[in-house]
């Protein structure tokens, strides 16, 4: 800039000068040097706001977190019911122990239980149980009755009954039927994995 020469200009344009090459170099140090500073600051600061907000969902959930534990055990209670309606697992033992118990509590002779094999329907299974009893009319109307009573679904088919011929017998019907009953899903064996 030697041939710059500002003393005989007048004293303003020494100002415009001055105010022009300040400018540049302003406008140097913002778009070269300060440039990925103020990226990085307007990135953070994106970041900044979207964990914000993550906390805030957070603490609103927080809030609702007893609302959630109280639906979630209800949702377990009745999950657990209709378990105990239509079990995962077909629970043999426990249909038999049943079985018993009605045959104990009445008049009747339980001649045969057969289970058969497991029928794959849309998103549960059947379980045909072939059943002969003895028993008086009544007795058996009962037996029924209780069997409805379950809470377990239990479906009584191709009911065929016959009077007994035996002398002295205190049953005077033989009936036998198909007892089918559901599992929900896949047949699982009892104590298989889930």
């Amino acid at each position: 800039m030697a041939g710059l020469d500002l003393e005989n200009r007048p004293w303003y344009f020494a100002l415009i000068l001055g105010v022009v090459i300040a400018g540049v170099l302003i406008w140097a140090f913002e778009n070269y040097l300060f440039s990925d500073i103020q990226k990085d600051i307007k990135a953070r600061t994106n970041d900044l706001q979207v964990l914000q907000g993550k906390v805030r969902e957070g603490k609103a959930a927080e809030a609702r977190l007893p609302q959630f534990r109280e639906e979630a055990e209800r949702l377990e209670t009745e999950l657990n019911r209709l378990l105990r309606i239509l079990p995962t697992a077909k629970q043999t033992d426990e249909l038999i122990k049943k079985i018993k118990s009605l045959t104990e509590r009445g008049n009747f002779r339980l001649v045969t239980f057969q289970p058969q094999g497991f029928v794959k329907k849309d998103f549960y299974s059947e379980w045909p149980i072939n059943v002969q009893l003895e028993a008086s009319y009544h007795e058996l109307a009962l037996f029924f009755d209780r069997l409805s009573r379950f809470s377990r679904i239990i479906n009584v088919e191709t009911l065929a009954a016959g009077a007994l011929s035996k002398r002295g017998s205190p049953y005077t019907i033989s009936a036998g039927f198909t007892m089918k009953t559901f599992i929900y899903g896949d047949f699982k064996q009892e104590g298989a994995p889930r």
